[in-house]
């Protein structure tokens, strides 16, 4: 169960106004690299994002249930669920199968009118408010070096898109199952995936 957590990075980090998503791309099987454009950051609400680390079909699974719930919800209510709400309901659906558990690690993150909120969820549904920086996955100890030293309060989500890229562009050097591509995610009152352009933008900057 230990070798089924590893072999991704993920990274979320609460700034001013806005949540910072952010993940590579490699997908791996023990030592096989098995896919080298895996997603790994989901939408699951129109202000609400999931980074998933672990067993692929199990992420996928959790996926479609809470975006299933968050559009039921919207339709009957008119409104979109807080993103406390969707992550304790996904951290029922995991505490629900504890038995047989999805071997996940996840990481919930968005905005609200109660403003920007970030969530990590483990398999058995343990759900933890995080107030500054999160990762997870294998290469997550090397993103958590940079994390904690470049982390400051206030954080404007242009400065926390860099350093998210700076945590997840470090992991890639070091742990073998984390690489390929970056991927990251802004969400303030839009949900924007960063383009090519700003990308490369961002790092030269790293």
């Amino acid at each position: 169960m230990v070798e089924v957590f590893k072999g991704t990075t993920t990274v979320g980090v609460l700034c001013d106004g806005g949540v910072v998503l952010a993940s590579e791309s490699r997908a791996t099987m023990g030592s096989f690299i098995a896919s080298s454009t895996a997603k790994k950051i989901y939408q699951v609400d129109d202000l609400v994002g999931l980074t998933t680390a672990g067993v692929v079909g199990d992420a996928q699974s959790l996926v479609r249930m809470v975006q299933v719930e968050a559009r039921l919800y919207k339709m009957q209510r008119g409104e979109s669920m807080t993103v406390r709400a969707i992550t304790s309901m996904l951290s029922n659906i995991l505490s629900s199968r504890r038995y047989y558990p999805f071997m996940v690690q996840l990481i919930m993150g968005g905005v609200d009118r109660y403003g920007p909120k970030i969530y990590s969820l483990d398999a058995l549904g343990g759900q933890i408010e995080e107030r500054k920086i999160v990762s997870t996955g294998s290469g997550s100890p090397v993103a958590y070096g940079v994390l904690e030293a470049m982390y400051k309060p206030g954080l404007s989500v242009e400065e926390g898109t860099v350093l998210a890229a700076r945590a997840i562009h470090n992991a890639m050097k070091r742990d073998s199952a984390s690489g390929d591509r970056i991927e990251l995610v802004r969400i303030t009152d839009t949900y924007e995936e960063v383009g090519e352009p700003e990308f490369q933008e961002i790092m030269k900057q790293l």
